[in-house]
């Protein structure tokens, strides 16, 4: 039921929207509140802040429930480790501060809170009772009631030192002009974008260089050891095409999972959303006029998907044209649950007003509750079965391969593929670096091949392919590389080596021509580069693909025609030429006053309790009341 699942979510995460909004950014990643703390010092602690703890255990409770939502590459896990200990510790430096300072959430405040995006706990002014009330936490946000009250209590908490640090903070006049001028301030550039890579073709050594690179970086050029096996293979797809399967074991199959063809009342929904969570009455009315005038252009035939890509609020299903998929009852908010359910397929619904704002939902497909019958799900049985009996069939083989090998060590490779009817093969020269294509690329299987030693057979390791018994046939030493045989790496360092060199002069040839009055098109075609001119763009805008306004911050201070000196950017030049510049309209200052002086408050609001966050961590650990011990993370992102 992987797909239902997956449904499930995509219908989730409309509901977590208001969740998300309440509790802010600080929040967002960790939506698992840490383990009662005992007092007891663990081996696992990787922080103490006063008398709590933080622990391997909770680091990696934390990157589970992140690991639930997004998949996290190997190599990544141990920086998201480490930002999720940041997190943890800031909750329990925060803690321990209010404390000190008599800061506290009361129950009235979490309650207040619980009831702003939560508002079907409460009945009116009534509680709906424990028993609904955990039902519905636990569908909205599969969290329990202490879970989830605890992250409630924790952002309050944040809030209230948020507020102590930021509220004195205002922007000043100078500060609004200078915002004003680094979004309004533009240039357009003439541009050419010079990438080694882009060179290496134009980059031919002679054999001298090649001899004379490799004699000054010999030692660079090793060559590792290198190994040849032959191995008899248990191949899976073999199995799988010469196994039978019949309709009785279909059937028998289909009895035993019969749950899981029962398809409930569903219907396929696509929806725009309009936020309404946190908005006063007046700005509430502001979003109606605005969600009945898109309905009205849905009902004049504007094509629905795209509707919802330009107007939705809801996050996950935006960039889908609003596609929530297939919804079950009780799924979602019972407005929206009731609309859904009583539309027909193309129908469009009038607006739907939820605690979340206002929906326009259509009906894409319904279906009434059902099993699917044999006939409809035969072929989807038939290829799991047939994957779960070659398995079995090529574990069963494995096994006795081991058997054999641990009864006698001197039985050969070719006499176990005989009497099992395998597949024999041989491998070319691999370092323990190489691919090792011929056997699904496999590590377990290369660990296995560089700890054989002649003559012994390996137990059956188990690759993408099947099993494998692998037999040691030649080794070829480490040694020092002669330059036919790393003649390949020798050249490719070479051309990059020459190619950033030559990327480095005609970036500097191009600046001193443009400089010189030569048009830059012109130039820039001698030397067999490409010139191009940017739009125009701020300070905080970009080229794209080349550089940000950050990086070309000089040009801002250049005259129309003026040539800049070649901007490295790592291994890449950028030489420019200031083509236009658009001096800011002060006319449109007072229209962006009120943008830009939120912007500016956010910003240095942010940069303060950055501040103070930094601030209160150094003073505890002056204190001796915080002591880190981070290097204990270094399990994170092993492969081993």
């Amino acid at each position: 039921m992987a797909g239902a699942n997956d449904k499930s979510k995509r219908g989730y995460r409309i509901l977590l929207g208001a969740f998300v909004v309440v509790l802010g950014g600080s929040m967002l990643l960790y939506l698992v509140p840490q383990s009662p703390t005992t007092g007891e010092v663990s081996t696992d602690t990787v922080a103490k802040v006063g008398d709590e703890s933080v622990t391997l255990q909770d680091v990696r409770q934390q990157l589970a429930e992140i690991e639930q939502r997004n998949q996290v590459p190997k190599p990544l896990e141990a920086l998201y480790a480490q930002q999720i200990l940041k997190q943890l510790v800031f909750q329990k430096e925060i803690e321990y501060e209010a404390r000190r300072l008599g800061i506290t959430v009361s129950d009235q405040e979490r309650a207040d809170r619980i009831r702003q995006f939560l508002p079907t706990a409460f009945n009116g002014s009534t509680f709906v009772g424990m028993d609904r009330y955990s039902a519905e936490v636990q569908q909205r946000f599969q969290l329990t009631v202490p879970a989830f009250e605890e992250l409630i209590r924790q952002g309050l908490l944040e809030e209230k030192f948020r507020k102590l640090v930021t509220d004195g903070i205002s922007v000043g006049p100078a500060e609004l002009q200078d915002e004003f001028l680094y979004k309004n301030e533009k240039v357009k550039l003439d541009y050419a974008l010079i990438k080694p890579e882009d060179l290496e073709a134009k980059v031919s050594p002679d054999e001298a260089e090649i001899r004379a690179a490799y004699e000054k970086n010999k030692a660079k050029y090793q060559v590792p050891e290198r190994r040849v096996v032959r191995y008899a293979l248990v191949d899976v797809n073999q199995i799988r095409q010469s196994l039978p399967i019949t309709d009785d074991q279909l059937k028998l199959q289909y009895q035993a999972n019969i749950q899981q063809y029962q398809v409930p009342n569903r219907v396929h929904v696509e929806h725009i959303l309009f936020m309404t969570v946190g908005k006063t009455d007046a700005e509430v009315e502001e979003v109606k006029k605005k969600a009945e005038d898109v309905l009205k252009q849905a009902r004049q035939g504007a094509k629905f998907e795209d509707l919802a890509k330009k107007y939705s609020e809801d996050p996950g299903t935006k960039d889908k044209g609003g596609d929530l998929g297939w919804i079950v009852q009780k799924q979602t908010v019972p407005e929206f649950e009731k609309t859904a359910f009583s539309l027909s397929p193309g129908q469009i619904s009038e607006l739907v007003h939820t605690q979340y704002g206002f929906h326009i939902i259509k009906v894409l497909e319904k279906e009434t509750a059902h099993t699917k019958s044999f006939e409809e799900v035969r072929e989807s049985l038939r290829t799991p079965l047939l994957l779960s009996l070659a398995d079995k069939q090529a574990s069963a083989t494995a096994d006795q391969l081991t058997v054999a090998i641990r009864q006698s060590n001197k039985i050969s490779l070719d006499d176990l593929a005989k009497q099992h009817h395998l597949t024999v093969g041989e491998t070319r020269a691999i370092s323990a670096t190489d691919p090792l294509l011929e056997l699904g690329n496999s590590q377990e299987t290369k660990d296995a091949i560089f700890r054989l030693r002649t003559g012994e057979l390996s137990l059956p390791v188990r690759t993408d392919r099947g099993y494998v018994v692998l037999s040691l046939k030649d080794v070829q030493p480490a040694h020092q590389g002669s330059l036919d045989e790393v003649r390949d790496r020798v050249l490719t360092d070479l051309k990059r080596e020459k190619s950033v060199a030559l990327a480095r002069s005609r970036a500097e040839e191009l600046a001193k021509r443009a400089k010189s009055g030569e048009k830059f098109d012109a130039a820039a075609k001698a030397l067999g580069l490409e010139a191009k001119t940017s739009e125009s763009f701020a300070r905080n805008g970009s080229i794209p693909g080349a550089a940000s306004g950050k990086q070309l911050s000089a040009a801002f201070n250049l005259k129309p025609g003026d040539v800049a000196a070649p901007l490295s950017l790592g291994q890449h030049w950028l030489v420019y030429r200031v083509a236009e510049k658009e001096e800011p309209n002060q006319a449109n200052f007072e229209t962006q006053k009120k943008q830009l002086t939120e912007e500016v408050l956010q910003s240095k609001r942010s940069l303060a309790f950055e501040a103070f966050r930094t601030a209160l961590e150094n003073r505890l650990k002056q204190e001796g009341k915080l002591k880190l011990m981070p290097e204990k993370l270094k399990t994170f992102g092993s492969l081993g």
